[in-house]
């Protein structure tokens, strides 16, 4: 598959298709959330009675729901037999006061769990739930919403899957599976043109994209050749005419200064992409409780 055609396909893909990440993946991460609160031993739940109990996580705001893989691990390492029975799904949008789940299994174990798996659902869920509301805000144009590398450390995975499941999609995953030329490296190669040179002969099978500053920097990207451009930082005059220059030759993607309030307006621009790192990295925790329990009527 080529370069062009990797990337086509990841952008075409239906974000709302959740796969979540390998399970060893979500098993390592629960393992670091667990050994890093657990240490030797919970000394409080050690006071509480072993026996069966049953539960319920509350949702007590809006939000979009994400990171059901995660919660269930953690209270599965603690006990193999514990029931859980979902009432929503990934990516599902819910009320204040929704009742997410319920647990049947030892009471022990579910307080034990009960801080690991709520960070789990309370951030994967912020991430997702900011991300519809950017989605929302350019329905209607040809604008996709991205994510970017600005994740945080070691929950990556994680969290680009809870951008799709807030229906954006992913930019690349790290610095493996795709070119991307930045400040810094035009900067070491000299020019825009030298810089693309040596990435398709470095890595011709990648995608490649280019990050521009200026439009005269924009026509050597257009005139060399990638999978798409990213103009930084451009004002609304230079941005529309970097889209009347491009003329859908190569698809645009705008990064730098998007908040909520201006992203419908870049969008309508008529670029292709917006990436906005804070999708994963300026996040406010949704507000959950697991309360043992039966559901209050």
């Amino acid at each position: 598959m080529s370069g062009q055609r990797a990337l086509s396909s990841a952008q075409d893909a239906n974000p709302r298709l959740l796969a979540p990440p390998p399970q060893e993946v979500i098993a390592a991460d629960v393992a670091r959330a667990l050994d890093e609160d657990i240490g030797t031993g919970d000394v409080t739940a050690a006071l509480l009675p072993d026996v069966e109990d049953c539960a319920y996580l509350l949702c007590k705001q809006p939000a979009v729901v994400c990171g059901r893989p995660w919660f269930d691990a953690c209270q599965r390492a603690l006990d193999g037999q514990v029931a859980i029975n979902w009432q929503v799904s990934e990516g599902d949008r819910v009320g204040a006061g929704t009742v997410l789940a319920t647990l049947q299994g030892r009471a022990r174990a579910i307080v034990t769990a009960e801080r690991a798996s709520l960070n789990f659902v309370q951030t994967l869920s912020a991430t997702a739930t900011a991300t519809a509301a950017y989605v929302d805000a350019v329905r209607g144009t040809r604008a996709q919403i991205l994510d970017t590398r600005k994740t945080l450390p070691g929950l990556r995975l994680a969290q680009k899957y809870a951008v799709r499941a807030g229906g954006g999609t992913n930019h690349r995953i790290g610095l493996y599976d795709a070119v991307m030329l930045k400040e810094n490296h035009v900067r070491a190669a000299g020019s825009i043109t030298g810089a693309i040179r040596a990435a398709r002969t470095g890595f011709p099978h990648l995608p490649l994209i280019v990050e521009v500053e200026t439009l005269e920097q924009l026509a050597e990207a257009l005139a060399e050749g990638c999978e798409r451009i990213l103009i930084d930082d451009f004002d609304a005059a230079t941005r529309r005419e970097a889209v009347r220059v491009t003329a859908g030759r190569i698809p645009l993607e705008v990064s730098g200064g998007v908040d909520l309030a201006g992203v419908r307006a870049i969008a309508e621009d008529g670029v292709d992409c917006i990436s906005i790192g804070g999708l994963t990295k300026h996040i406010q925790a949704i507000d959950l409780s697991l309360k043992l329990g039966r559901t209050p009527r």
